[in-house]
């Protein structure tokens, strides 16, 4: 962990090499996923079972790499009662959000009489991957499924990491809608998503959270398919001031530190009194913690304290431009990047939480929900026009940006279609003359022979 005190000499700079440290994915990740996804694009299924082999350890054929429905049902039903309850109630909350996000139709016409608009539709299938590893993710399906069955995805596939499945995950996967689970984690998965895999049918667009591993193979298929971002680390900046309970703002700090040894804690603060407080008790509750490992690992190497008065604290979190930030003070101040408090057990009390991580720029980070629903739906604009307005003004116009583009086929096409009888009727009257014309050259070749 680091201090840094905003009346040294240095602070810019120190702050500045600290806040650009490299946290994403090496480049030797990088060449193994290249392999990786070049194996399952050429073998599909015989090299996504390979590798289940080589990297989980668990042997899985054509029929037992998908969770059945009754797997569903019965891990469902070992979720106790109030983790069920607590599942649904936050899925009600996100699918009402993401329901008030639904862009609208449109149509309407303009001032030239053209009747313009445009339409929604959702995406025919979506990937969601589910980590697997440190801890149970229900909140990652909830906020990936629910928000893709709002919009109207008819086939929502969920991949994650073979071994056992947590009950939590299964009852958020049977709550959401989820249509098909398959056991299979890693960048195999992303490719088996992108490229398709035996029973594993390919995708339109791939989201969700992963490793290294994960984040560069979306990288690499992204293209082929749609990607929602490429998230890296988690991270979260707590601006608190002296007020505060330490032990409530050590106990946020450690809420994104336990997800990865590779996650950022930031506390920024007026008070060094109570930074040493906070400090301490980061300490005490690293001791219980049974994600303590991975928690003091990303305190140690990638934690931090920032000494800076409050005014300041705003365009130090626009440098930051975390996943998650939170305001503990009396006025939140202006923070481009702040996009609301990050409370204990935020499932249930927002919306959304489907944030960018360490990866992405800060121009990139924006509220989850709307970039989502938008995401898994296309619009199509449209564009009506009747045979007065076919002959009017924007046929002419059309045309005549034919000597601007040096271009005869869109102005070929605006003129047909501003014909007063249609494309039909010129294209039979240019055969008709075509017909006569060579009737009569024959007639006069014969009478002449």
């Amino acid at each position: 962990m680091r201090r840094f005190r905003f009346t040294d000499s240095g602070f810019e700079a120190a702050f500045t090499a600290f806040v650009d440290e490299r946290r994403d994915t090496p480049d030797e990740v990088d060449a193994i996923v290249r392999d990786i996804l070049a194996a399952v694009k050429t073998e599909g299924l015989t090299a996504v079972l390979r590798l289940a082999r080589q990297f989980d350890g668990v042997e899985l054929d054509e029929t037992t790499i998908r969770v059945s429905e009754a797997e569903i049902e019965a891990g469902a039903a070992a979720c106790p009662a109030e983790v069920r309850h607590a599942i649904a109630f936050a899925a009600k909350r996100i699918r009402a959000y993401h329901e008030r996000q639904r862009p609208a139709d449109q149509r309407f016409t303009d001032e030239a009489g053209v009747e313009l608009g445009w339409r929604w539709t959702a995406i025919e299938a979506v990937g969601i991957y589910v980590p697997g590893g440190r801890a149970a993710y229900p909140s990652t399906v909830l906020m990936n499924a629910v928000p893709a069955a709002v919009a109207g995805v008819g086939r929502i596939a969920m991949v994650t990491p073979p071994g056992k499945l947590r009950p939590a995950v299964l009852a958020a996967a049977k709550e959401a809608g989820v249509s098909e689970i398959w056991r299979v984690g890693g960048a195999q998965a992303v490719a088996a998503l992108a490229y398709g895999a035996g029973p594993i049918q390919p995708v339109d667009k791939i989201v969700g959270p992963g490793n290294a591993f994960v984040t560069a193979a979306k990288r690499r298929v992204y293209g082929v398919v749609g990607i929602d971002a490429l998230a890296g680390p988690s991270e979260i900046v707590v601006v608190a001031d002296g007020a505060n309970r330490p032990d409530w703002i050590a106990a946020d700090l450690l809420s994104q530190a336990e997800h990865d040894p590779a996650a950022q804690s930031i506390l920024i603060t007026d008070d060094e009194a109570f930074a040493e407080k906070v400090e301490a008790a980061v300490r005490f509750q690293l001791s219980s913690l049974a994600t303590g490992k991975d928690a003091a690992a990303s305190w140690r190497d990638h934690g931090a304290v920032v000494i800076a008065p409050l005014d300041e604290a705003p365009r130090l979190v626009d440098r930051i431009a975390p996943e998650h930030v939170e305001f503990a003070i009396g006025a939140t101040g202006r923070s481009r990047q702040a996009r609301g408090r990050h409370l204990p057990g935020s499932l249930c009390a927002r919306g959304d939480r489907r944030l960018c991580g360490g990866l992405q720029p800060r121009a990139a980070h924006q509220p989850g929900g709307a970039v989502f629903i938008r995401a898994v739906a296309v619009r199509l604009p449209e564009a009506h026009l009747d045979r007065e307005v076919r002959r009017s003004r924007v046929r002419r116009a059309g045309a005549g940006g034919r000597d601007a583009r040096r271009s005869r086929g869109p102005a070929g096409s605006c003129t047909l279609r501003g014909h007063p009888h249609g494309p039909k009727l010129i294209s039979a009257r240019r055969l008709a003359r075509r017909a006569l014309f060579s009737y009569a050259l024959n007639r006069k070749r014969r009478r002449a022979g």
